[in-house]
């Protein structure tokens, strides 16, 4: 008798041959999926390194009837076949419905723990098919058992239970998203964590756990999610001397000089009681609340008492004495070509000012109504480009100039900026006429430092690259 014949021998010839070409194409399949990032790779590698070497072994051991084998080994390696079986169905079924899902799709909202969910209920139930095919086991018993065992379990965790399905159904309603900031009870956080009990919701104090249920059975908003743009909000007080349109102005100033405030949208004052205002400043992202808060705080303490307010009813600030001032305008002396008495005469008609971190001191397009002479501190200066590159060109500190085109009556070119506690020597453009008409020297220095800075501006930009239209005639 041949031996092909035998009723083993093309089971066994389909394994010898069959299984390295099937590991052959699966393993080039898997390459591919891989280089493509394609998470299906986890499937073929599971059919590769499971599924198909356990299915040849399935195979032959199916020819117990013809050899001595234990029947139970049998049983035992189909039931693990099955099993992988399974798990490539339900992760592939997976892959098709919901890692494929398009953005926006009902698909692509469903929360993975639903998913979760559903594919541990679909493995036991499967399972228990598999045991009853493969080993003749009695599941009905079993699932008698479950459904009871369920009922007497949701009676007593019902509150527990009721927590976790309206913490599912506000998954599946999904009225947040990871990062989005909401406002539930008072109540004000980013949420950087979504489970099937609780939110993690992140503010300035940590991080407040609110349970599903209590935000499924309460109204909470959405800030992430509004049309009109996220205000940080501020209270401050000032003098009753102090002119109310003055203060507006000066706090919409200060706001509109902040980084994280959005661009076009101007603050909103609205003075309240006993010499209080409400300052509303728009800001790019909720998370930039606390940052704008900060920041506006620090900045109008300097911008009020440039512009003479009492913040907080302040009115003690000795800066700007008569003394300081002095003393800055005999620093300053060489510079103006004063004389003894000139530094008296000329020390009525100056201010000492203060500029915090960050605060803009000029911008480019205005024309300065004076030149500041720095005393202590430091600022520099940027020109930004057509294609709004900024370029910073010169670090400007103690004694350094701003504003000298005052004389000439032109825009500056460059934005100034204090990048430290800024004290600076204010002198009006009239007080520098007054001296230019005497000292022609002044006018000529002013002249060289004009030159000077547009050399720096030019070679500032020729380092990085870059050629603006926009400040040719600043930097030829």
């Amino acid at each position: 008798m041949q031996i092909w014949n035998e009723p083993w021998f093309w089971p066994a010839a389909g394994v010898i041959i069959g299984l390295p070409i099937i590991l052959l194409v699966l393993t080039e399949l898997q390459s591919l999926l891989e280089r493509q990032r394609n998470r299906a790779a986890k499937i073929v590698l599971l059919l590769r390194n499971y599924v198909a070497p356990v299915g040849a072994l399935l195979l032959l051991l199916n020819q117990a009837t013809y050899a001595d084998i234990d029947l139970t080994w049998t049983q035992v390696t189909a039931t693990v076949f099955g099993f992988l079986i399974i798990l490539v169905l339900l992760n592939g079924l997976n892959y098709v419905i919901f890692v494929t899902a398009r953005q926006g799709t009902w698909r692509s909202k469903v929360p993975s723990i639903f998913v979760d969910i559903v594919r541990v209920i679909l493995i036991v139930v499967c399972l228990a098919i598999l045991f009853s095919i493969v080993w003749n086991a009695d599941v009905g018993g079993f699932f008698t058992a479950l459904g009871v065992g369920s009922i007497v379990i949701g009676l007593s965790l019902q509150n527990a239970v009721g927590s976790v399905v309206s913490g599912l159904f506000l998954l599946f309603e999904q009225p947040f998203s990871l990062n989005d900031w909401i406002e539930v009870d008072g109540l004000r956080g980013q949420i950087v964590e979504v489970n099937w009990r609780a939110v993690h919701l992140k503010d300035s104090s940590g991080v407040h756990i609110i349970p599903n249920a209590t935000l499924a059975g309460s109204t909470f908003l959405n800030i992430s999610r509004s049309d009109s743009p996220f205000e940080a909000t501020v209270v401050l007080r000032f003098s009753s001397d102090d002119a109310p349109q003055d203060v507006i102005d000066t706090c919409v100033a200060v706001a509109a000089d902040l980084p994280t405030a959005m661009p076009g949208e101007p603050a909103s004052v609205k003075p309240i009681e006993k010499s209080k205002y409400v300052i509303d400043i728009p800001v790019r992202s909720p998370a930039d609340n606390y940052k704008t808060m900060k920041l506006f705080r620090t900045h109008i303490w300097y911008a009020a008492r440039r512009a003479g307010l009492h913040l907080d009813g302040n009115d003690n600030d000795t800066f700007n004495s008569q003394e300081n001032v002095h003393e800055a305008v005999e620093r300053v002396a060489s510079a103006l070509y004063l004389g003894h008495d000139d530094i008296e005469v000329v020390a009525h008609d100056v201010r000492l000012e203060r500029y915090g971190e960050g605060e803009t001191i000029q911008r480019a397009g205005e024309v300065p109504t004076g030149m500041r002479y720095i005393i202590s501190g430091a600022a520099t200066l940027s020109v930004t480009t057509d294609e709004g590159t900024e370029v910073t060109f010169a670090v400007l500190d103690r004694d350094d100039v701003l504003g000298l085109t005052a004389l000439t009556r032109q825009g500056v070119a460059a934005t100034a900026r204090a990048i430290s506690d800024l004290a600076l020597l204010y002198v009006p453009v009239s007080v520098l006429d007054a001296l230019v008409k005497t000292r022609p020297q002044l006018a000529r220095d002013v002249g060289l430092a004009i030159d000077h800075r547009a050399s720096q501006a030019k070679a500032a930009f020729e380092a990085a690259g870059v050629v603006s239209t926009q400040h040719r005639d600043f930097i030829s």
